[in-house]
Protein backbone atom coordinates (compact mmCIF):
# COMPACT_ATOMS: atom_id res chain seq x y z
CA UNK A 1 0.00 0.00 0.00
CA UNK A 2 2.50 2.40 0.73
CA UNK A 3 4.44 1.71 -2.18
CA UNK A 4 1.63 2.14 -4.55
CA UNK A 5 0.74 5.46 -2.66
CA UNK A 6 4.87 6.37 -3.01
CA UNK A 7 4.29 5.63 -6.77
CA UNK A 8 1.25 7.81 -7.43
CA UNK A 9 2.28 10.54 -5.26
CA UNK A 10 5.53 11.04 -7.73
CA UNK A 11 3.62 10.37 -10.74
CA UNK A 12 1.38 13.17 -9.61
CA UNK A 13 4.29 15.47 -8.71
CA UNK A 14 5.39 14.78 -12.46
CA UNK A 15 2.58 15.87 -14.11
CA UNK A 16 2.10 18.67 -11.75
CA UNK A 17 5.66 19.47 -12.69
CA UNK A 18 4.90 19.20 -16.56
CA UNK A 19 2.32 21.79 -16.59
CA UNK A 20 3.81 24.22 -14.70
CA UNK A 21 7.17 24.14 -17.11
CA UNK A 22 5.02 24.29 -20.33
CA UNK A 23 2.39 27.03 -19.14
CA UNK A 24 3.17 30.62 -19.76
CA UNK A 25 0.63 32.11 -18.19
CA UNK A 26 1.85 35.36 -16.71
CA UNK A 27 4.35 38.12 -18.42
CA UNK A 28 7.54 36.88 -16.69
CA UNK A 29 6.68 33.12 -18.22
CA UNK A 30 5.96 34.34 -21.34
CA UNK A 31 9.15 36.91 -21.71
CA UNK A 32 11.30 33.61 -20.82
CA UNK A 33 9.45 31.65 -24.32
CA UNK A 34 8.82 34.88 -26.15
CA UNK A 35 11.24 34.54 -29.15
CA UNK A 36 13.70 37.20 -29.54
CA UNK A 37 14.86 38.51 -32.89
CA UNK A 38 16.16 41.52 -34.76
CA UNK A 39 13.20 44.01 -36.06
CA UNK A 40 14.63 46.48 -38.85
CA UNK A 41 12.29 46.96 -41.40
CA UNK A 42 11.44 50.23 -43.64
CA UNK A 43 8.08 50.55 -45.14
CA UNK A 44 8.00 53.91 -47.83
CA UNK A 45 4.00 54.63 -47.87
CA UNK A 46 4.32 56.01 -50.95
CA UNK A 47 4.49 52.81 -52.76
CA UNK A 48 0.79 50.97 -53.34
CA UNK A 49 1.24 47.54 -50.93
CA UNK A 50 1.41 50.23 -47.80
CA UNK A 51 -1.36 52.30 -48.95
CA UNK A 52 -3.39 51.77 -46.58
CA UNK A 53 -1.37 52.85 -43.75
CA UNK A 54 -2.01 56.97 -45.10
CA UNK A 55 -5.29 56.48 -43.79
CA UNK A 56 -5.95 56.18 -39.38
CA UNK A 57 -7.27 53.07 -38.57
CA UNK A 58 -5.44 51.27 -41.95
CA UNK A 59 -3.31 48.67 -40.89
CA UNK A 60 -0.76 45.58 -43.16
CA UNK A 61 0.82 42.66 -42.09
CA UNK A 62 4.15 42.63 -42.50
CA UNK A 63 6.42 39.80 -43.24
CA UNK A 64 9.41 40.66 -44.19
CA UNK A 65 13.19 40.03 -43.71
CA UNK A 66 13.84 41.20 -39.87
CA UNK A 67 10.51 41.66 -39.35
CA UNK A 68 10.23 38.78 -36.19
CA UNK A 69 9.83 35.19 -36.06
CA UNK A 70 6.20 35.88 -37.45
CA UNK A 71 5.89 39.07 -38.50
CA UNK A 72 4.40 41.99 -37.46
CA UNK A 73 1.13 43.95 -37.24
CA UNK A 74 1.15 47.63 -38.34
CA UNK A 75 -1.38 49.81 -38.09
CA UNK A 76 -1.95 54.13 -37.86
CA UNK A 77 -3.18 55.34 -34.64
CA UNK A 78 -3.72 58.89 -35.38
CA UNK A 79 -1.86 61.27 -37.90
CA UNK A 80 1.09 60.95 -36.93
CA UNK A 81 1.20 58.19 -34.03
CA UNK A 82 1.21 54.07 -35.61
CA UNK A 83 1.14 50.62 -33.28
CA UNK A 84 3.45 47.94 -34.88
CA UNK A 85 2.60 44.72 -32.74
CA UNK A 86 4.30 41.69 -32.97
CA UNK A 87 2.04 38.94 -34.17
CA UNK A 88 2.84 36.01 -31.39
CA UNK A 89 0.58 35.91 -28.77
CA UNK A 90 1.60 37.65 -26.04
CA UNK A 91 0.14 35.61 -23.10
CA UNK A 92 0.83 32.03 -24.75
CA UNK A 93 3.81 30.49 -25.48
CA UNK A 94 4.44 30.04 -29.76
CA UNK A 95 2.38 27.60 -30.84
CA UNK A 96 1.15 26.51 -34.46
CA UNK A 97 -2.53 28.37 -33.73
CA UNK A 98 -0.89 31.52 -31.76
CA UNK A 99 0.31 33.99 -34.54
CA UNK A 100 -2.14 36.87 -34.02
CA UNK A 101 -4.57 37.86 -37.01
CA UNK A 102 -6.88 41.11 -37.62
CA UNK A 103 -10.55 40.39 -37.04
CA UNK A 104 -13.30 42.55 -38.94
CA UNK A 105 -10.58 45.95 -39.23
CA UNK A 106 -11.00 46.54 -35.53
CA UNK A 107 -9.45 43.96 -33.52
CA UNK A 108 -6.61 41.41 -33.24
CA UNK A 109 -7.50 38.25 -32.02
CA UNK A 110 -5.83 34.96 -31.08
CA UNK A 111 -6.65 31.99 -33.13
CA UNK A 112 -5.54 29.37 -30.57
CA UNK A 113 -7.98 30.86 -27.59
CA UNK A 114 -9.71 33.78 -28.84
CA UNK A 115 -8.41 36.50 -26.65
CA UNK A 116 -9.06 39.88 -28.23
CA UNK A 117 -7.43 43.40 -28.43
CA UNK A 118 -8.60 46.22 -29.95
CA UNK A 119 -6.51 47.18 -33.25
CA UNK A 120 -6.08 50.79 -32.80
CA UNK A 121 -4.73 50.43 -29.18
CA UNK A 122 -3.84 47.18 -28.14
CA UNK A 123 -5.92 47.55 -24.73
CA UNK A 124 -6.97 43.62 -24.29
CA UNK A 125 -11.04 43.29 -24.55
CA UNK A 126 -11.20 39.48 -24.11
CA UNK A 127 -9.13 36.29 -22.68
CA UNK A 128 -5.70 37.98 -21.72
CA UNK A 129 -4.67 40.77 -19.29
CA UNK A 130 -1.68 41.36 -21.67
CA UNK A 131 -1.46 43.51 -24.42
CA UNK A 132 0.61 42.56 -27.94
CA UNK A 133 4.54 43.44 -27.90
CA UNK A 134 5.01 46.84 -29.26
CA UNK A 135 8.08 47.98 -31.25
CA UNK A 136 9.43 50.92 -31.61
CA UNK A 137 9.45 53.41 -34.79
CA UNK A 138 10.03 56.63 -36.66
CA UNK A 139 8.44 58.34 -38.69
CA UNK A 140 9.50 60.96 -41.24
CA UNK A 141 5.67 62.73 -42.73
CA UNK A 142 8.36 64.47 -45.56
CA UNK A 143 9.11 60.93 -47.60
CA UNK A 144 6.32 59.03 -45.98
CA UNK A 145 9.27 56.27 -44.30
CA UNK A 146 8.44 54.56 -41.26
CA UNK A 147 11.54 52.91 -39.99
CA UNK A 148 10.85 50.14 -37.04
CA UNK A 149 13.18 48.63 -35.11
CA UNK A 150 14.13 47.06 -31.79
Amino acid sequence: MKKKLSILSIFTLLIFSNLTINSCGSREDTVSCFPSSPINVTLNLNLPAYFSLNQVGGWIYVNEQQSGTRGLIVVRSSDTTFKVYDRNAPHLCPDTNTTLEVKDNISIICPKDNAKWILITGQPTQGSSLPPKTYLYNYDPGSKNLAIYY
